[in-house]
């Protein structure tokens, strides 16, 4: 099925926009302005080319502020300054802000202008990484986003969970999770895969499985066959890895509650490590 902005694209003619028979082009400028501020950024930008007064609309600081979250401008450091709105949406999506004392940043999916977060190892809870360095050790390294990560040691229980307020979310908007992280001379991995879950707090949520240890380098403990629904980790562009914890629709009926991803591997009680967690990211899923 066409949408309306594609077919609003081919009726286009010399000048003129015609929705129906309604010469779109021949409205104000503020109206054109105002309707384009109730698309998307995607949109938005699919209209551009259409005719002049499209062009000016979609370019103006009314349309692309509409597109920023609500009080955005406590988002932005003092230091930095923008020449236009769009200039400031497009950074956000290309730029992650530390917030909250840099326990988590925050970011923008491009197309849609929904938000995305990922959770530092300090703002999660992970089991053994209080005051016992021989089990879990903080360290710097430039590649992060955060001024720490979490580098794990040696344990034989490992449990990472975190949590984000559901009011930080974009209403009726997709969500998928996911642990990130690279590996040192990673061991212990090997024999099951970590158990994975998404989901409000006090329900059952979505769950995955994962080795952690990439695939290239998992040495097979038996020849049974890895079941199909077991992930490997996947490459980022950043040079990190990424393995998906579950899913969530955030409907937008839900302020107070609070979004819980947890990752474990409990199962072998044997020793375990070689991992570098950067965080969980917490990501908009939108169709293209």
């Amino acid at each position: 099925m066409k949408t309306e902005v594609s077919e609003m694209e081919e009726r286009k003619g010399k000048g003129k926009v015609m929705c129906g028979t309604l010469d779109l082009s021949a409205l104000p400028l503020d109206c054109i302005t105002l309707i384009i501020s109730f698309t998307s950024p995607r949109d938005a930008c699919r209209l551009s080319p259409v005719s002049t007064a499209f062009n000016s609309a979609t370019e103006s600081d009314a349309v692309w502020e509409s597109f920023l979250p609500s009080q955005y401008q406590a988002l932005i450091p003092s230091s930095l300054s923008f020449s236009s709105k769009k200039q400031l949406y497009l950074s956000l999506c290309e730029n992650p802000l530390l917030i909250e004392a840099g326990r988590k940043t925050f970011w923008m999916e491009r197309g849609s202008g929904k938000k995305c977060y990922m959770l530092s190892p300090r703002d999660l809870t992970i089991i053994w990484s209080v005051d016992t360095p021989w089990y879990w050790r903080w360290v710097s390294i430039p590649e992060a986003r955060f001024d720490e990560v979490a580098e794990l040691r040696l344990v034989c229980w490992f449990e990472i969970r975190g949590r984000i307020s559901i009011s930080m979310l974009s209403p009726m908007t997709y969500y998928k999770a996911y642990l990130v992280y690279r590996v040192r001379n990673i061991y212990g991995f090997q024999f099951y895969p970590a158990q994975l879950s998404v989901g409000v707090v006090g329900t059952e949520g979505s769950r995955r499985a994962a080795y952690l240890e990439p695939e290239r380098d998992r040495i097979p403990i038996d020849r049974q066959p890895i079941p199909n629904d077991v992930q490997f980790p996947k490459a980022r562009v950043d040079g990190w890895l990424e393995v998906e914890m579950g899913e969530f629709f955030n409907e937008g009926c839900v302020d107070d509650g609070e979004l819980e991803m947890s990752a474990l591997e409990i199962q072998g009680g044997n020793e375990k490590g070689g991992l570098i967690l950067q965080g969980i990211e917490i990501r908009a899923i939108t169709p293209n």
